[in-house]
């Protein structure tokens, strides 16, 4: 249940769906109720109105012919005898209560008028028909009336039964059927659906926005539509990617002029340095602006693997992974390839190349050889880059994709190591989409993962 309910869309679907149920619930309730009363209180019109016409007719009538006329009154579905005293009462219900209200009003006040409680009576048996067998059921309705010369009439008329509906307790069954109530839950279900839809989905417009965000800092921004509240959450995130890929970009324009300007400067003091008589001292010298021009080389890829803007386009991996493994085996470097996938990637090549190749030349560098392999993944092309190095401590895998972190051990300056270079792997890898990992192995050396996503059969047409 807190899993379904963690989501705002599953809220507010099941806010509106009991809502709206309680609501229509209560609703036909109440509408019961009051179809009832009305019912009721035609039911109880209708007696009035034939217990009326009957006293009518027999008030007209002499008092010697009346037994006559109302022996016949058994024909019109209805008894009726002139009684000397009430003593067959039994008491008197609140609807009785209404219908004497009702007859006094018409028959007029100075009448005596009793209703005994509504019972069943045996059915009246039609033609054709065996004793209780399809007879309809029926109540009787006992009621004393005084004629005008206050003689007391006994009337006992057979009605119908109250209909289901009227017998029910009001719940929504006596008004509507199951199949009513499982199309209203259902198209209340509906709406609330699309309602918690509409309603949540800007907010994963938003929180799509915002992880594209992390990986591409030049994606379109938001359509600026929508409600009011939208349209102002859409404005202020588009501000903000504005101003972060400004000053990104003044971030990486500034490391790259630097690192660039200082190219200049160096080459003017290694053409300088040469003149230097002092050989042990030259060739220190020499060396350190070595390190310096490294770093500086090394500024520039980690200014390049910030920058997004070359272009992205479909790339075979196989192809690109054996150039680059050739690239150093040429080089002198034992690296060797296993695996293939006939995959391709959305990538930037030349930034792809770097990428590789570093990772290659870590590990030729601090463990002596690379051992590359390559395979498909669930979807996910894997390409596994291991050495036979000393490792990395526990407590540092992480921390040495850090700018500028160097280890004390094999890692250090001395070996040449500037401590960019697995930052600009990962900055090059997370603009494609994938993840880098490191980890050590329990042979010993280290092990190098890199996850890209392979490109979908549609973008590859």
């Amino acid at each position: 249940m807190r899993d379904l309910l963690g989501s705002i869309g599953n809220r507010i679907f099941v806010l509106l769906l009991a809502g709206i149920a309680v609501s229509i619930l209560a609703t036909t309730w109440l509408a019961g109720n009051e179809r009832r009363s009305s019912l009721r209180e035609l039911r109880l019109q209708h007696l009035a109105d034939r217990v009326e016409q009957i006293v009518q007719a027999v008030d007209d009538i002499p008092p010697p012919q009346r037994p006559i006329v109302l022996q016949a009154a058994s024909n019109f579905g209805f008894e009726a005898r002139i009684v000397e005293d009430m003593n067959d009462a039994v008491g008197t219900s609140d609807s009785g209560a209404a219908l004497i209200d009702m007859l006094q009003a018409r028959l007029g006040e100075d009448r005596r008028v009793a209703v005994q409680r509504e019972t069943e009576c045996p059915p009246l048996r039609r033609e054709g028909q065996e004793d209780g067998h399809g007879a309809r059921r029926e109540t009787c309705r006992v009621i004393y009336v005084s004629l005008h010369d206050q003689t007391l009439m006994r009337l006992r008329l057979h009605q119908p039964g109250e209909p289901p509906a009227l017998r029910g307790r009001g719940g929504p069954g006596g008004v509507f059927g199951p199949q009513y109530l499982i199309l209203f839950l259902t198209l209340i279900a509906l709406l609330a659906w699309l309602v918690a839809r509409m309603a949540t989905r800007p907010i994963r417009q938003l929180a799509q926005a915002a992880s594209r965000l992390g990986s591409d800092i030049d994606h379109a921004p938001l359509a600026e539509t929508g409600p009011t509240e939208i349209r102002q959450a859409a404005h202020a995130f588009n501000a903000m990617q504005g101003r972060i890929r400004r000053q990104i970009q003044h971030r990486t324009h500034m490391l790259a002029a630097i690192t660039h300007d200082l190219q200049t400067p160096l080459t003017r003091m290694r053409l300088r340095l040469e003149k230097v008589s002092d050989v042990e001292l030259q060739q220190k010298l020499i060396d350190d602006l070595g390190v310096m021009h490294g770093m500086v080389r090394e500024g520039l890829e980690l200014a390049r693997s910030m920058d997004s803007s070359e272009k992205i386009q479909a790339l075979d991996i196989d192809s690109l992974l054996d150039s680059v493994c050739a690239d150093a085996a040429d080089a002198g470097q034992d690296v060797t390839l296993e695996g293939s996938t006939r995959a391709f990637v959305m990538a930037q090549p030349g930034a792809l190349r770097r990428c590789l190749t570093n990772l290659i030349d870590n590990a030729c560098k601090y463990g002596q050889l690379a051992r590359v392999s390559i395979a498909l993944e669930q979807q996910k092309i894997l390409i596994r880059i291991r050495d036979q190095g000393p490792g990395i401590p526990e407590d540092a895998l992480e921390a040495v994709f850090e700018p500028f972190y160097r280890l004390e051990t094999s890692r250090s300056r001395d070996t040449g190591g500037t401590g960019l270079g697995l930052t600009i792997a990962r900055n090059i890898v997370e603009n494609h989409h994938g993840y880098l990992r490191l980890r050590n192995l329990a042979e010993g050396g280290l092990e190098v993962a890199l996850e890209l996503p392979q490109m979908t059969p549609s973008k590859a047409r």
